[in-house]
């Protein structure tokens, strides 16, 4: 140490208080951040800024606030009252995201946490105030689409203004009480039986029209066809057969005249 020279210390000191420096100075931001600065000897958070991905130099003194901005998603599970007041569990999931040039208002006025500090409070109270308009048959079948919808809405309303857009609510789960839920399966069945025999019914039904239509075509048919076969064509049809019984070599037949209907009378045929 004595053989240095007396310009060698303050410069390994300048070299490593460099170091220090830009170590303190050199923010990465990774894919699908953002970053705000927080000025420690100013006036906090910078809301003029977000600074995206990438290699970023800050002032020692002041400290890069880094959060996610893509589209992200939370599941919970919610404890709420159906219309006629039942306890029942509804598990959901919900995609939003932050503002990207907003990040730096969302921070300093919900908290670097606002995802519990904002949202978890929003969903829960979306969430029951929807359930609490439906019955827990509604809940459990035919409903759960509109709710989603209702409850996307109600969550965008309670979040207006508040730098978060919300992109999508699903209803992943709805409990019920085991006796309810049963009661509720056993009345799904029999409606279902009664429209399997309801159909039944108007098969039939139409089945038997349709053999009643086509027995009355047939009757229809058969009685034209009864009314075309008057005298003259039974009178010129008995005609025929006798000429052609006639002209048979191994008949022998004598006409001696013709009835009332007009129809030859045979004598014998042999």
């Amino acid at each position: 140490m004595e053989k240095l020279p007396k310009i060698g210390i303050p410069v390994i000191a300048g070299i490593v208080f460099l170091i220090i420096l830009v170590t303190k100075s050199a923010v990465t931001i990774g894919p699908g951040e953002g970053g705000v600065i927080f000025e420690r000897f100013g006036g906090g958070i910078d809301t003029s800024q977000t600074y995206g991905e990438g290699f970023h130099v800050v002032a020692p003194w002041n400290h890069m606030i880094i959060k996610k901005v893509r589209q992200q998603s939370i599941s919970d599970n919610m404890n709420v009252l159906s219309v006629n007041g039942l306890d029942i569990t509804v598990s959901g999931t919900i995609w939003f995201e932050p503002e990207f040039s907003n990040l730096g208002k969302l921070i300093q006025t919900k908290g670097e946490d606002y995802v519990n500090e904002l949202l978890s409070p929003a969903i829960n109270a979306a969430a029951k105030s929807v359930v609490g308009r439906y019955t827990p048959e509604q809940l459990y079948s035919s409903k759960r689409d509109i709710i989603e919808l209702e409850i996307l809405e109600e969550v965008r309303s309670e979040l207006k203004g508040q730098f978060v857009n919300v992109k999508r609510v699903l209803v992943e789960n709805v409990k019920l009480p085991t006796t309810i839920k049963d009661a509720i399966e056993r009345k799904l069945k029999q409606e279902q039986e009664s429209l399997e025999y309801e159909f039944r019914l108007v098969t039939a039904a139409k089945e038997a029209e349709k053999v009643r239509i086509e027995a009355q075509g047939k009757a229809d048919a058969n009685k034209i066809l009864s009314a075309s076969l008057n005298d003259k064509i039974l009178q010129d049809k008995g005609i025929e057969a006798t000429l052609k019984l006639s002209e048979s070599p191994n008949s022998k037949v004598i006409v001696i005249g013709s009835g009332d209907s007009g129809l030859p009378i045979i004598l014998g045929n042999q």
